[in-house]
């Protein structure tokens, strides 16, 4: 049974991804209500998948561990992504679900502790969230 809420991770295969799995082989603690999806540039996500992930898959939170300036892609990565968590954030507002359940950072390949400090705050957070809408 998952510890905490159900988060939904997208990681970037490049960057992100490599600091993620270093948490996993440094056996970091982090609650397990976390799955991830990689995608190639986090300014490739889609506000709709987040959307949908809220609404229709039953996460709690979105979480876009972003490339930031490491992106190999693109040189305005960050802005790019951070244009998308406002568009995102706009979607959910009109739908009426709290925007504070989607958060970015930047996670690069060797910031394990970081991505397990973001994760664990965010899942605070949502479980703050979950108590206030009882």
């Amino acid at each position: 049974m998952p510890r905490g809420p159900k988060i939904l991770v997208f990681s970037t295969n490049t960057i992100s991804d490599a600091g993620i799995d270093l948490a996993g082989a440094s056996h970091l603690d982090y609650p397990t209500g976390v799955v991830f999806i990689a995608v190639p540039c986090s300014s490739g996500v889609d506000p709709r998948w987040i959307l949908y992930a809220l609404k229709e898959a039953c996460f709690d939170g979105v979480f876009i561990a972003a490339d930031g300036t490491d992106c190999p892609y693109l040189t305005d990565c960050t802005k790019r992504t951070g244009e998308i968590v406002k568009k995102a954030q706009e979607l959910l507002e009109a739908h009426q679900i709290d925007p504070r359940r989607l958060k970015m950072a930047a996670i690069c390949s060797v910031c394990a502790d970081a991505f397990v400090n973001h994760v664990k705050k965010f899942a605070q957070l949502l479980e703050d969230l979950a108590h206030e809408e009882r």
